[in-house]
C-alpha cells in the first residue's frame, strides 16, 4: 500500500514530486482501513459471535464502509465462503434484483415460485460453501427490494449464512432488518470519519518518510476526515505539484485550493444531486456567505427545508442566541462557491441581506471575511467601504490570511482616513509572509503630510511598524533606537494638542516598540525596571499595553536568573488574557515568551503541552505550523530525548525552507543537528551543521543563541575540541550583560570535561539563578570541586525528576568515580548501578566514568535479581536453562564487579 519512497537520502532543499498513488475506487474505499483496526476487530467479533445474525456497518457516503466489510469477511480466511450482493436504484425496484446473479443459475421449475427460490437459493449456498461458513457482503442495504430482504431473512434465521451489510443509517434499512439491529440481533458498527490523528496515521502509511503537521492539519480541515475524499484531494495535490517531498518530509507548498479537485467536485455534484432545488439554493448562500441566523434562512425558504437539511447532515445549526446556520462540510462550500457566476453570487447576496451594506457595529470577523469575500468575487459590484475593507484585512490577518488582507487593503484610496491605518496592515501581512522588506516598502508610500494628520496613537502605530519592518532586515535594525527617539520627540510636539489619556497611550506603544527591540538585542537588564514598572500600573488603563509589557517582562526576569518568578508572572499573565479584545493575537504572542520560561527551566514535558495546544486550524498551520513543531522538537532535543525530537524538527525543516519565518531555518538546521549528534549519527550531524552555516540574517536573542546552543552541542558530541572556547566565549558575553540563565545553560555544557576554576564560575552563577536548573548546576559544581558523590547524586535526583535523563547520567558517572576514589563502596555500587540503568535508557551516555567500572551484563544482572530474592542457584539454572556451574560463575562476577560478599546485599542493590 505504500507509496514507493523516494530520497533516502534526505539533504536540505531536497524536493521530489510525490509518487503515483493507488487511484482506483476500490483503493480509495481501502484507505481508511489503515487507521481503523478497532473497528475491523469490533464487526469481527459480531461476526464470530453465535447470539448474533452478523453486522452492520453505518456512516456516511465515502466513509469506507465496504471497503471495511470486505476487511472483515477477508480476516476470517479461506474458512468462510462469501458472496457479495449488490443493491443499485435500479435493481431496489426489481424483486430478487441484489439475488439476479444467484437466480440465472437456478433450474427453470425451482423459480415458479417464491417458495421454490427461497428453498433453491438456500440449497445452492450450503452445496458451494461445502460445510463452510457462509457470509453474505450487502453493499447499501437500504435499497434491498422486499423479496430479496426475504430470502436474506430466511437465510440468516437458518443459519446458512450471516450478513455484513452497509448502509448510511440503521434506520434506512428494511424494517425486519431494522429490528434485528435494534433487538440486538445484527450487531452495529459505526464509522466515524478519521481523527487528525487517524488522518497522519493513514498518510504516514501511504506516502512513507514523514508527514508535517502541515499536511495532516490541511488535508484533515479540507474533506473533513473523509477517506476517500482524503485519497482524491492528496491526489489532486499530488497532480498540481502542491503535495512535495522537503528533505524527506511530506508537505505542502501552498494552501489548499478545492476548486478544479476533480473526484471532490464529483462527490459533492452527487450528494447534491439528491437535494431540493431550495436545498441547493441554501448550499449557495452559505457556501458564499459561510454562516447565517436561522431566522434569515427560515424566513426566505421556511423551516421544513431547513429542518430535512439539517437530518440529513448537509447543515450544523449552533444552540446558541442567534442559531447560526453553517455547512457541515466545508468543503462543500468551497466546491460550490468555485461553480458560481459573478451574477449568481450578486443574486445570492441580495437574496440573504439585500442591497443595503450590512453595519460594521457587532459584525463578527467570519461575517465579516465572508461578506467582503463575496464583493470581491463579484466584479460588477462596488468594493467594500473603507472602514468595511479595513475591518476586513484586519480579521484576515487574525486568521492567517495575509493575502487576502493584502487584497483588502488594496481598494483603499490615499484620500481615505482609512488608508494609513491600511498600510501598517499591509506591512504587518507582509512581514507574516516573511517580506519585510515589503512592509519597510508599504510604509514608506505613507507621506509627510499624511503623518502631519494622524493622531497621536496613529503616528505612534505608524513609527512602530515601521521598527519592526527595520528589525527584520539585514543592516536597518541598529536604526531602530533613532527611529523611536525621533518618534518620541515628535509625540512631544503634539502632546499639547491632545487629550493626556490619547497621548500616554500614544506614549505607550513607542515604549513598547523600545522594549521589543532590546528583547531583540539581549538587552534585557536595560529594560528590567521600566517592565517592573509597567506591571505596577492599572491593567485597566491600558490593557493591552499592561499585557505586552508583561510578556517582555516574563522573557526578562527568565533569561535574568529568575526563573521561577518568570513562571508565576506568566500564569497570572495567562489569567489576564480571557479578558481582551483580540485573544488570539495577544495569545500567540504570550506562548512565544511562555515556551522560553518553560524551556530554558527544564520544564520540557510543559513545552511540548503549550505546543500542542496551539490552534490547528488549516490557516494558521500554512504559516505557524512549522513553529509548532520546531517548538516540540526542540523541547525534545533539549531534554536529551533526541529519538523524538528528529520527525518534528526535520517536518519543521522541510517547512521552514518552502516558507522561511523569523530566520528560524538557522534554529531548526541547529536543533536537528543536535539531535542527530546525540544519537551517534554523525553525518547527518554534519549535513545539517553545514546547512546552519550557510544560513543568513540575524534572528532575535532568543533564537540565535538556541541555535549557536545547539550547533555547539551537536560539536561537542561529534568531538569538535574547539567547542568549549566557543562556549565559554558566549558565557562570559552572557554573564558581563547579566544574562545568567542563558550563561549558565552554556557553561553547563562547556564544562562536560571542566577545570575549577570553570566550576567555580558554574557555581557563582547558579548561585544568582532560581529554580531546579540553578539546583542542578550549583550541586554538580559543589561536586566537582569537593569530589563530593553525594552532591552529585543530588544533583542526578533533580534531573531525574525533570526527566532529564542526560544531565542525569552526566551527574551519575561522575559521582561514580568520584565514590570509587574515596573507597565509599556503597555510593559507588549505587551510582554503577543506576548509570547501568540509564544506559538503557539515553542514547549514549556524555561522559564515561574515569575509572572503566564493570557493568554487568544482561545475564549477570537476571541471575543477581533471582539471588538476591532468596532463589536458589539450581532453581536459577533450571529456570534459565544454563548449569548450575555457570549460575556460580556468573555470581562470581557479580560480587566481584559490585564488591558484595552476600547474596541478602543484592536485594537492595537491584
Amino acid at each position: 500500500m505504500s507509496a514507493e519512497l523516494l530520497n533516502k537520502g534526505g539533504g536540505g532543499a531536497a524536493r521530489a514530486a510525490a509518487p503515483d498513488l493507488v487511484g482506483g475506487p476500490t483503493d480509495r474505499q481501502t484507505w481508511s482501513l489503515l487507521a481503523r483496526s478497532r473497528d475491523l476487530s469490533k464487526a469481527g467479533k459480531f461476526l464470530d459471535s453465535p447470539d448474533s445474525y452478523g453486522v452492520v456497518l453505518t456512516g456516511q457516503r465515502g466513509i469506507g464502509k465496504s471497503g471495511l466489510a470486505r476487511a472483515v469477511v477477508s480476516s476470517l480466511g479461506p474458512k468462510v465462503h462469501s458472496l457479495q450482493l449488490r443493491n443499485t436504484v435500479a435493481n431496489g425496484q426489481t424483486p430478487y434484483g441484489c439475488l439476479g446473479f444467484l437466480l440465472a443459475r437456478l433450474p427453470s421449475e425451482a423459480v415458479s415460485s417464491p417458495t421454490g427460490i427461497l428453498h433453491a437459493v438456500t440449497s445452492l449456498i450450503r452445496q458451494e460453501a461445502a460445510g463452510r461458513d457462509t457470509v453474505l457482503i450487502v453493499d447499501n442495504a437500504g435499497g434491498m427490494d422486499p423479496m430479496s430482504t426475504g430470502v436474506l431473512l430466511n437465510l440468516m434465521a437458518t443459519g446458512t449464512a450471516k450478513v455484513v451489510a452497509t448502509v448510511q443509517r440503521a434506520s434506512d434499512l428494511p424494517a425486519d432488518f431494522h429490528r434485528l439491529v435494534l433487538e440486538g440481533e445484527l450487531g452495529e458498527v459505526h464509522l466515524n470519519t478519521l481523527s487528525e490523528e487517524q488522518t497522519k496515521q493513514v498518510l504516514g502509511s501511504v506516502l512513507g518518510h514523514y508527514v508535517s503537521s502541515t499536511l495532516v492539519g490541511s488535508l484533515h480541515a479540507a474533506v473533513g476526515g473523509n477517506p476517500m475524499l482524503l485519497h482524491a484531494l492528496l491526489e489532486e495535490q499530488r497532480q498540481t505539484g502542491n503535495l512535495v517531498l522537503n528533505d524527506s518530509v511530506w508537505t505542502l507548498r501552498d494552501r489548499i485550493k478545492l476548486e478544479g479537485a476533480t473526484v471532490v467536485e464529483d462527490f459533492v455534484r452527487s450528494k447534491l444531486a439528491r437535494e431540493t432545488q431550495a436545498s441547493r439554493t441554501v448550499v449557495e448562500i452559505l457556501a458564499c456567505a459561510q454562516r447565517a441566523t436561522l431566522v434569515d434562512l427560515a424566513g426566505i425558504f421556511g423551516t421544513e427545508v431547513l429542518v430535512e437539511m439539517e437530518d440529513s447532515g448537509l447543515l450544523t445549526v449552533e444552540r446558541g442566541d442567534d442559531h447560526w446556520v453553517s455547512l457541515r462540510d466545508p468543503y462543500v462550500g468551497e466546491v460550490v462557491h468555485s461553480w458560481l457566476s459573478t451574477r449568481r453570487r450578486r443574486e445570492l447576496r441580495l437574496m440573504l441581506h439585500g442591497p443595503k451594506e450590512p453595519e460594521l457595529q457587532g459584525l463578527a470577523a467570519q461575517d465579516l471575511l465572508s461578506y467582503a469575500a463575496w464583493m470581491h468575487s463579484c466584479e460588477d459590484e462596488p468594493m467594500p467601504s473603507p472602514a468595511h475593507a479595513l475591518a476586513a484585512g484586519r480579521a484576515a490577518l487574525d486568521n492567517y490570511d495575509p493575502n487576502f488582507a493584502i487584497q483588502c487593503t488594496l481598494s483603499l484610496d490615499p484620500k481615505d482616513e482609512e488608508w494609513v491605518p491600511g498600510q501598517r496592515l499591509k506591512a504587518a501581512a507582509y512581514l507574516m509572509l516573511d517580506l519585510p522588506l515589503h512592509a519597510a516598502q508599504a510604509l514608506d508610500e505613507v507621506s509627510e503630510s499624511h503623518l502631519a494628520a494622524l493622531d497621536p496613537v496613529e503616528f505612534a502605530e505608524v513609527t512602530a511598524a515601521k521598527c519592526q519592518a527595520m528589525t527584520w532586515i539585514d543592516g536597518r535594525a541598529g536604526m531602530v533606537p533613532g527611529v523611536i527617539s525621533d518618534g518620541l520627540e515628535t509625540l512631544g510636539a503634539m502632546a499639547g494638542n491632545y487629550p493626556p489619556e490619547t497621548v500616554a497611550k500614544a506614549y505607550n506603544r513607542l515604549h513598547l516598540c523600545s522594549y521589543e527591540y532590546n528583547t531583540y538585542m539581549g538587552e534585557y537588564a536595560s529594560i528590567i525596571d521600566q517592565l517592573e514598572e509597567e506591571l505596577a500600573k492599572d491593567p485597566q488603563v491600558d490593557r493591552e499595553h499592561w499585557l505586552r509589557s508583561a510578556f517582555f517582562l516574563v522573557e526578562a526576569r527568565c533569561i535574568l536568573g529568575r526563573e521561577l518568578e518568570a513562571q508565576e508572572l506568566a500564569r497570572t499573565v495567562s489569567r489576564h488574557l480571557g479578558d481582551t479584545d483580540r485573544p488570539a493575537q495577544l495569545e500567540e504572542a504570550f506562548a512565544k515568551h511562555a515556551f522560553l520560561v518553560l524551556l530554558l527551566s527544564g520544564q520540557w514535558r510543559q513545552c511540548i503541552e503549550l505546543m500542542r495546544r496551539t490552534p490547528s486550524r488549516s490557516s494558521r498551520l500554512q504559516y505557524r505550523g512549522a513553529l509548532t513543531e520546531l517548538g516540540i522538537g526542540l523541547a525534545y532535543a533539549y531534554a536529551g530525548k533526541p529519538a523524538s525530537a528528529i520527525e518534528p524538527l526535520r517536518s519543521a525543516v522541510a517547512q521552514l525552507e518552502l516558507r522561511p519565518a523569523m530566520n528560524m531555518n538557522k534554529v531548526a538546521y541547529a536543533a536537528t543537528a543536535f539531535a542527530y549528534a546525540q544519537v551517534g549519527n554523525s553525518v547527518e550531524a554534519g549535513r545539517y551543521l553545514d546547512l546552519y552555516r550557510t544560513c543568513r540574517g540575524e534572528g532575535t536573542y532568543f533564537s540565535e543563541s538556541v541555535a549557536d546552543f545547539c550547533a555547539e552541542m551537536a560539536g561537542r558530541w561529534m568531538g569538535d575540541p574547539d567547542v568549549k572556547q566557543r562556549l565559554l566565549a558566549r558565557v562570559r558575553d552572557d554573564v558581563e550583560k547579566q544574562r545568567v540563565t542563558t550563561a549558565g545553560i552554556c557553561l553547563f555544557g562547556a564544562t562536560v570535561e571542566g577545570t575549577d576554576e570553570e566550576y567555580r564560575l558554574l557555581e557563582d552563577i547558579a548561585g544568582r539563578r532560581q529554580g531546579p536548573l540553578a539546583r542542578i548546576s550549583g550541586n554538580l559544581a559543589r561536586g566537582a570541586l569537593n569530589r563530593s558523590s553525594r552532591s552529585l547524586l543530588e544533583a542526578a535526583d533533580a534531573a531525574a525528576a525533570l526527566d532529564l535523563l542526560v544531565v542525569e547520567a552526566r551527574c551519575v558517572a561522575m559521582a561514580l568515580d568520584f565514590a570509587r576514589d574515596a573507597g565509599e563502596t556503597t555510593a559507588a555500587r549505587t551510582a554503577q548501578l543506576r548509570l547501568e540503568r540509564l544506559e538503557h535508557s539515553v542514547s549514549a551516555l556524555p561522559i564515561q566514568p574515569r575509572s572503566d567500572a564493570p557493568v554487568l551484563t544482561e545475564r549477570e544482572r537476571q541471575i543477581a535479581k533471582l539471588a538476591g530474592k532468596g532463589v536458589s542457584n539450581r532453581e536459577i539454572a533450571m529456570d534459565i536453562g544454563v548449569s548450575v556451574r555457570t549460575v556460580e560463575g556468573h555470581l562470581y562476577q557479580v560480587f566481584t564487579k559490585l564488591g558484595v560478599s552476600s547474596r541478602g546485599e543484592l536485594n537492595g542493590l537491584l
